[in-house]
């Protein structure tokens, strides 16, 4: 693994949020804890054996607690096709006492004690349920809070992955990751412990001014005007997210060419377990659309890993790198970025 970092070569990471179904459109509810679609992930299961790829499910509360669905799981982790993490969803992770709302649905805005204690018992019962300790967390919504990272640590984690650059989540609660671009390194409050971004970025002719210009043309004005959809469409200026959910597979690759033209080399892929049943998400409705959504995957994995010469990892294979000081950036002189930046030229 060493040796395909310091030869420029990608790392592709796949994290899967690992959840209870439920109708995104409608207010949440703790009445929601069907675990249902969970087997439905042998379909990727079969793609992501084609490229040696070990996914992670970070797994919240419902998961762990349904027998069926861990065991699941669990034959995979034991067949060393998966690892486990950790993903809280606080409205259906105990102690239950909060008022379930939007602003409540971030874990991290809870108070500090409650917080500990969600990812405390959703610790305990991965750990009950697949015998061995989660050392790799994903917030639900990606709500991470000010009081997180301790927690995260006083827990025994490594790895958080709650980050999705240059995003805000400010409309209904959430964090703010303006600020934030898509390399990992040490996650704030918590310098011991790896931050693993999703791998989202800007795309277009505008696209290193991107994190400056895109706040603004996203604000609520901008939005009624459909500014941003009019930069994207011409070729300006776009925010991708490296997911098959309401993403192209043309989308995913310029996405990755940019990343890897800017010195990126860890490639965060990511989707919700229930979009791999027909009707649980918006991004899949009906066979047809799971035809492409799985399409598009493979797809993907065709590309980074057959054409770009990438290298599947785990996080805590990353984990175990950067607690090396091996770098998980390539420098900006590499051949590799030089390829990258001529592409994004041509194309």
């Amino acid at each position: 693994m060493r040796t395909a970092l310091a030869e420029g070569r990608p790392l592709l990471c796949v994290i899967v949020d690992t959840e209870e179904e439920f109708d995104w459109s409608k207010p949440l509810s703790r009445a929601n804890r069907s675990v249902a679609t969970i087997p439905a992930q042998a379909h990727a299961q079969a793609i992501f054996a084609e490229f040696g790829i070990v996914p992670t499910y970070v797994v919240d509360y419902p998961v762990a607690a349904d027998p069926e669905a861990s065991g699941f799981l669990r034959a995979c982790r034991d067949a060393g096709t998966c690892t486990i993490g950790a993903h809280c969803h606080p409205w259906v992770n105990p102690p239950e006492v909060e008022t379930v709302t939007p602003y409540n649905s971030y874990a991290g805005n809870l108070p500090a004690d409650l917080e500990y204690r969600k990812l405390a018992a959703l610790t305990h019962t991965i750990t009950e349920a697949f015998g061995e300790r989660p050392t790799v967390y994903k917030a639900g919504r990606y709500g991470l809070g000010p009081n997180t990272p301790r927690i995260l640590r006083d827990l025994g984690y490594r790895v958080d992955a709650s980050v999705v650059p240059y995003t805000s989540l400010t409309g209904d609660g959430g964090p703010d990751f303006t600020g934030q671009g898509a390399h990992p390194g040490a996650l704030s409050g918590a310098p011991d412990l790896l931050e693993l971004p999703s791998s989202a970025g800007f795309a277009g002719l505008l696209r290193r001014w991107g994190r400056a210009l895109f706040p603004p043309l996203s604000a609520p004005t901008a939005m009624r005007l459909h500014v941003p959809g009019v930069l994207a469409r011409t070729g300006l200026l776009e925010r991708i997210r490296l997911t098959p959910e309401g993403v192209t597979l043309t989308e995913q690759r310029r996405l990755t060419r940019c990343l890897l033209a800017d010195g990126v080399r860890v490639l965060s892929y990511s989707y919700h377990s229930p979009s791999l049943a027909p009707g649980n998400t918006p991004y899949v409705r009906t066979t047809d659309d799971l035809d492409r959504f799985l399409a598009a995957m493979r797809g993907y994995f065709a590309y980074a890993i057959g054409d770009l010469g990438g290298m599947p990892v785990t996080p805590l294979e990353l984990d175990a790198l950067w607690r090396m000081g091996v770098p998980l950036h390539a420098e900006a002189a590499s051949a590799d970025v030089a390829r990258a930046r001529s592409s994004l030229r041509m194309s």
